[in-house]
C-alpha cells in the first residue's frame, strides 16, 4: 500500500498546530498563557464574536477561533486538559513574569548575588542574572536544562487526513476539535512511525504492523486504512544533466539541483491529488535524498514542521542559523530539531562556510524582519556552485546597505537573487506579543513590523551584487500558504505596488526580474 499523496500528517501540541515556538519550553510556557489560554477564554466569552471575526477579511490572522458552529464544550474541555496537563509550564510563564518583575524592580546597578534566592522556583537552577553594557538587568537561560525539567512528548500528537483544496483556517489560532474525519494519533513529533508513515508515499509497506503498532482498531482502524491505497506513484527521476535546475515551490521554498547534489531552501510543500487554484510542485517533486536543507530563520512559515517531519527521513543534512545563546527570546534551533528526531542538524553561523565538491554554502548576516528584537537565529544564504552564484535573502529587510557592501568584498557579484518582499508585514505582538513582558504601546507596536523588503531597499541590495537576475519570493502569496501567513494580496496592496516597482526597474536595466508564483524551473550552467 501506498500513502495518498494528499494526505496531511499534521503536528499538534495539546491540539494547537505545532510550530517551532511550542517545542522549546521557554517559548511554547509563554505562548500557552499569552495565546492559547487567551483565545481560548475569549471564545468562551463570545463565540458568535469569533464566528462573525473570521468572516471579515481585515480580521485574517488575528486571535479567533475558526469554527462555523458553536464549539464551546470542546474549548471548555480543552482549557480544563491544559491546566491539568500543562500546569508545570504555566508556572513557568509565570516565573519568567516574576523574575522579571523581581529584576526591574531591585536590579538597578548593584551586585546582583544577593537576588538568586529570590528566583522563583520553577526557575532555580535554570536561569543566570545578569546586565547588558547600559547595566540594564536581564537573564540568560540555561536552555538544555530547561528540556531536561520541562520538555513533555506526551502533549505531542499528529492529526492524519486527506485534504481536497487549498482552504485551511488560520491555524496558529484555531485549535484542532475532534473531526469524525481525521485520525488522531498520540504519538510524539520524534516518533520513527513518522518517517515509516511518510516513506510509504513513494514506497510500498504492509499497513499492518503499523496498524498493530498503533493499535489501532475500529474506526481509527478503518480511518488509516482510507489513508493507504494500491495505486502506485509515479516515481521521482533524479536529474541526471549537467546543469544547475532550480524549482520554485512555492513561497520562499526553493529547491537547487545538479547531479550530485540537491539544496531545498525553507521548506513549505503543497500537496498532490486534489484540485488547486494553481500548478504547483508537491513532495513527490523531491529527490529521494536531499543533502542539505537551509533554513533562513525561526518564523513558522519558513520553518513548516508540516513539511518537514515528513521529509525526515529523505535529510541529510539540515543547517540552522545559530541563536542567540541562553536568550529566551531566541530558542537554540539545533536543540529543537533534535527533540523532534533530526540528529543531522548543524548550525551555521554568518560568514561560515559549508563545502562540498564544487559547492560552496555561506552564511551572511539576515537584517530587520524581527521588530528589532535581539534574534540572532537567521541567515540569509549565499550558494555557489561551481562559477554561478546565488543569493537567498528570504524576508531580510536591507535596513543598512552598507552591510551589504562589505559582504559583496567577500562574495563578489552573484548571477541571482531571490528577494523578499513582504514589506508591510504584521505588528511586533503578531509573533512575539505572547513572549514580551511589556505590552508596546500600538504607535510602537505598528512601527516594529514583521517587514520584508520596499523597492528603494530592494535595488540598494540589487545594485550592489548586480545580479543578472532577480525574482521576488516569500511573499505568502500561494493560496495553501494563507493558513499559515494570513495574507491576501490584492493589486492595490503595497507589497504588490512595491514590488511591481521594482520588477520594472530591473527590467529597464537589462536584468531578468519576475515575481514568483505558483511554481518556477529554470536550468542554468555552472
Amino acid at each position: 500500500m501506498f500513502l495518498k499523496p494528499n494526505v496531511v500528517i499534521e503536528p499538534l501540541v495539546m491540539k494547537w498546530y505545532g510550530w517551532s515556538h511550542l517545542i522549546s519550553p521557554a517559548t511554547l510556557s509563554r505562548n500557552i498563557v499569552g495565546r492559547h489560554i487567551r483565545i481560548m477564554n475569549s471564545y468562551m466569552k463570545s463565540a458568535k464574536l469569533h464566528q462573525e471575526a473570521v468572516k471579515n477579511p481585515k480580521m485574517l490572522g488575528g486571535p479567533f477561533i475558526d469554527y462555523n458552529n458553536d464549539r464551546t464544550s470542546e474549548i471548555e474541555q480543552l482549557i480544563e486538559e491544559t491546566l491539568i496537563r500543562q500546569n508545570k509550564l504555566i508556572e513557568l510563564n509565570h516565573a519568567f513574569t516574576d523574575l522579571n518583575d523581581l529584576l526591574k524592580n531591585n536590579a538597578q546597578g548593584q551586585k546582583l548575588e544577593s537576588l538568586y534566592e529570590f528566583i522563583p522556583k520553577p526557575l532555580k537552577g535554570f536561569v543566570e542574572l545578569v546586565y547588558d553594557v547600559n547595566n540594564n538587568p536581564s537573564f540568560k537561560i540555561y536552555e538544555r536544562l530547561l528540556y531536561q525539567e520541562y520538555y513533555d512528548e506526551s502533549t505531542q500528537s499528529i492529526a492524519l487526513w486527506e485534504t481536497n483544496n487549498d482552504s485551511r483556517p488560520f491555524v496558529l489560532s484555531t485549535p484542532r476539535i475532534n473531526n469524525e474525519n481525521v485520525l488522531f494519533l498520540e504519538i510524539p513529533f520524534s516518533s520513527p512511525i513518522i518517517d515509516k508513515i511518510s516513506y510509504s508515499k513513494r514506497n510500498s509497506i504492509d499497513i499492518e504492523p503499523l496498524i498493530s503498532e498503533l493499535g489501532l482498531t475500529g474506526e481509527r482502524k478503518r480511518l488509516f486504512e482510507n489513508l493507504f491505497s494500491n495505486e502506485n506513484p509515479n516515481q521521482y527521476q533524479n536529474y541526471s544533466g549537467d546543469r544547475i535546475r532550480m524549482r520554485y515551490f512555492g513561497h520562499a521554498c526553493i529547491l537547487i539541483e545538479t547531479n550530485d547534489i540537491s539544496i531545498l531552501v525553507d521548506p513549505l510543500i503543497s500537496y498532490f491529488g486534489y484540485m488547486s487554484e494553481i500548478d504547483h510542485f508537491s513532495d513527490y517533486d523531491l529527490p529521494e535524498v536531499i543533502d542539505y536543507v537551509l533554513i533562513t530563520h525561526n518564523h513558522q512559515d519558513h520553518i513548516l514542521l508540516e513539511t518537514l517531519l515528513p521529509l525526515r527521513h529523505k535529510i541529510k543534512n539540515i543547517i540552522v542559523p545559530k541563536s542567540n545563546r541562553n536568550s529566551y527570546l531566541d530558542p537554540n534551533l539545533k536543540l529543537m530539531f533534535n527533540h523532534i528526531g533530526f540528529n543531522n542538524v548543524y548550525e551555521l553561523d554568518e560568514l561560515e562556510e559549508i563545502n562540498k565538491n564544487d559547492c560552496k554554502i555561506i552564511g551572511l548576516p539576515f537584517m530587520g524582519e524581527h521588530s528589532d528584537l535581539d534574534i540572532a537565529s537567521k541567515l540569509c544564504h549565499f550558494v555557489q556552485i561551481g562559477n554561478f552564484k546565488l543569493l537567498f535573502v528570504a524576508d531580510s529587510r536591507i535596513i543598512d546597505s552598507s552591510v551589504y557592501e562589505q559582504l559583496q568584498k567577500t562574495v563578489g557579484n552573484v548571477d541571482v537573487i531571490f528577494l523578499g518582499m513582504e514589506c508591510d508585514g504584521a505588528p511586533s505582538s503578531w509573533l512575539y506579543g505572547p513572549l514580551m513582558f511589556k505590552k508596546l504601546e500600538r504607535e510602537y507596536d505598528q512601527q516594529r513590523r514583521l517587514s520584508g523588503s520596499d523597492c528603494d531597499k530592494g535595488m540598494s541590495l540589487i545594485n550592489i551584487f548586480n545580479p543578472k537576475e532577480v525574482y521576488v519570493y516569500a511573499m505568502g502569496m500561494e493560496p495553501w500558504c494563507e493558513f499559515i501567513s494570513s495574507i491576501k494580496y490584492t493589486d492595490a496592496s503595497n507589497p504588490i505596488v512595491e514590488s511591481n516597482r521594482l520588477i520594472e526597474i530591473c527590467g529597464q536595466k537589462g536584468m531578468i526580474a519576475e515575481r514568483l508564483y505558483g511554481e518556477k524551473e529554470i536550468l542554468y550552467s555552472k
